[in-house]
């Protein structure tokens, strides 16, 4: 089984998929059927890492302002209780502390892209929550900690954002003209993960000019730490589009 990484974008990629959504669904279609699904989203911060043991997750509607049908929308999986134990003992094994959360369902960095991808809802889902205290190195450790759940026909989907300053945010056009440090960071993280200059990309803060306008808060980026740890072989880039003028939607896949 392969790793992920998917720019989620905005949560009205759910009823707005453009080629984004199109892009997600052929690459499930490419993909081996996955026995179950680990996701990593920017969406689910705590202090110290949490799994879901919901074996029903609910769907969470975690925004505001948007239209009518975007709270309608629910996205009815099973959960994933033995994967999360397991992922829960291989944190452990790697020095992790990780909590174990019976009740937490799937936000929209999940249940968005899922839904765009598995549209029966019939693969098994838990999520596992980042900590945007602890920066890009444990979060790579992280994925390290659980790369071998690969092995097992499981699927880590890691779900964040490429960029991510809500702060630049000047239109709701979704085609609007990009801002110029969009393409520059995205195409420095490309060239990174290419050449696998793993050390480069953890500090990107101090590497690249960009990388703070692109992430003033790391919550967003995190996940694909997560995905260079976990990731085996190497990375093929996908771009579909460029939206709201400030959110590179770059797809990384790891075969």
């Amino acid at each position: 089984m392969t790793t992920l990484f998917i720019s989620h974008g905005a949560p009205t990629l759910a009823i707005e998929p453009g080629a984004t959504g199109k892009l997600l669904g052929e690459l499930a279609l490419s993909l081996p059927r996955p026995q179950a699904i680990l996701v990593i989203s920017a969406h689910w911060d705590t202090h110290a890492p949490r799994i879901s043991l919901a074996e029903k997750p609910q769907t969470i509607h975690d925004f505001g302002g948007f239209p009518r049908e975007m709270y309608e929308i629910e996205y009815p999986v099973n959960g994933a209780p033995v994967l999360a134990e397991q992922t829960a003992t291989l944190l452990k094994k790697a020095g992790i502390d990780v909590e174990l959360d019976h009740g937490r369902g799937l936000d929209h960095g999940a249940w968005v892209p899922l839904r765009l991808m598995y549209p029966d809802a019939d693969i098994p889902v838990t999520q596992l929550s980042i900590q945007s205290r602890l920066g890009p190195q444990a979060h790579y450790d992280m994925g390290r900690a659980i790369s071998q759940l690969q092995d097992e026909n499981v699927l880590i989907l890691c779900s964040g954002a490429i960029t991510h300053n809500l702060h630049d945010l000047f239109t709701m056009q979704r085609d609007a003209k990009v801002l110029d440090y969009v393409p520059d960071f995205a195409e420095w993280v490309a060239n990174k993960i290419e050449h696998e200059d793993t050390t480069a990309l953890i500090n990107y803060r101090k590497e690249i000019k960009s990388g703070l306008r692109a992430h003033p808060t790391e919550d967003h980026i995190l996940p694909l730490f997560v995905a260079l740890g976990a990731a085996k072989g190497k990375a093929t880039r996908y771009q579909p589009e460029n939206t709201y003028g400030i959110l590179a939607m770059d797809i990384y896949r790891w075969d």
